[in-house]
């Protein structure tokens, strides 16, 4: 009979392993699906790890975009990690991420066809900004009413979607546009736009931003007291409580830091890459960005090479669906069983198989 048994400490051998074994046994079962789809199992992995990096007849275009993929999944993960680490559960990113999109495009747009240093500058702020706000609702729900905050905040992306829809077809509409709807594109308005700042690199402010994050998220977690108090409160609420955390505070903290990045992620990618404020515009990043945070172990400079993996996957599944007809739904699958497996695998951290030959009565 094999039993699981709890260890009297985490292992952390397997803490550092299980996020490789997930990878191994996702290439494994995700060829396994291709195969079964009717695709050459080792050409679908070569196409999507491998062609977007070193086949030259693709690379010039794909290596940028790495960047660009990258970018929002970093930053956002990297506001995940530091709730997670305290316990505090943050699954509606994505709905924080459109909002933060929403409110610094309708600034951006407020002050079209105006010309000013300033008006990216104040986009930024008011994409933290909307980010912030809508990542307190579930915060002030769960301080002061004890709410979850993990079903306040996953609800609150669908009413997220409805206000996007609503502003596309609303308020945020081109009026140039002939009723389509959609705003105007933010790229053609070079006062807002999020420009490459070295072209041909993919290397747009918010790739910039997503760096500075990890290095800052880095200091505070392993070299200021507020980074203590969120790892002593993941470790052990009670002994955070002696030591003086203030629970509620940390919550809203939590909240609000994963919050404003994810607005600005949603704020760089539509003054950039998305270009405008679409019905379609949010693409799953938020949600995506859960998969990053746990592979890179919650970790930063686990966060940013988990993020350029996951982007490469986005990239490579394109190109895997263009080239062998591999369908959207196979890719979003193969994604998602990298953290299905994670997630498993995890388990050995915290428990240890046990052999017994007794029979359970």
């Amino acid at each position: 009979m094999i039993m699981l048994e709890k260890r009297p400490q985490p292992s952390r051998f397997w803490n550092a392993a299980s996020p490789v074994l997930a990878v191994i046994l996702t290439l494994f079962f995700g060829g396994l699906m291709f195969m079964m789809l009717g695709k050459d199992p080792v050409e679908a992995l070569r196409t999507i790890f491998l062609d977007p990096l070193f086949n030259e007849q693709f690379a010039a275009y794909s290596r940028p975009q790495l960047l660009v993929k990258a970018g929002p999944l970093i930053l956002i993960a990297i506001g995940l990690s530091l709730g997670f680490r305290a316990g505090i559960w943050n699954i509606g990113a994505e709905g924080q991420y459109i909002m933060g999109a929403i409110c610094g495009a309708a600034v951006g747009l407020a002050f079209y066809p105006a010309e000013s240093v300033f008006i990216f500058p104040l986009m930024v702020i008011a994409g933290a900004l909307g980010g912030w706000a809508w990542a307190m609702i579930p915060g002030i729900l769960r301080t002061r009413f004890n709410t979850n905050e993990i079903l306040v905040s996953l609800l609150l992306v669908y009413v997220a979607e409805q206000i996007l829809a609503s502003m596309s077809l609303g308020l945020l509409r081109n009026p140039d546009g002939g009723g389509f709807p959609g705003s105007r594109n933010l790229q053609q308005y070079s006062a807002a736009a999020n420009q490459e700042v070295i072209a041909g690199t993919g290397m747009h402010w918010g790739v910039i931003a997503a760096f500075i994050a990890v290095i800052m998220a880095y200091i505070l977690l392993n070299r200021h007291m507020l980074g203590f108090q969120i790892r002593l409160t993941g470790q052990s609420p009670r002994a955070a409580k002696f030591a003086g955390v203030r629970p509620n505070l940390l919550i809203l903290f939590c909240l609000g830091a994963s919050g404003a990045l994810a607005g600005l992620a949603g704020l760089f990618e539509v003054a950039g890459p998305a270009g405008q404020i679409s019905i379609d515009f949010n693409v799953g990043y938020g949600f995506t960005a859960i998969i990053v945070a746990f592979l890179g172990r919650l970790h930063p400079v686990g966060i940013l090479l988990a993020g350029l993996l996951m982007a490469l996957t986005y990239i490579g599944g394109e190109l895997a669906q263009f080239m062998m007809g591999l369908p959207a739904s196979a890719i979003q699958a193969f994604q998602g069983m990298l953290l299905f497996f994670l997630l498993g695998v995890d388990v050995l951290s915290n428990y240890r198989f046990r052999f017994s030959s007794q029979e359970v009565a």
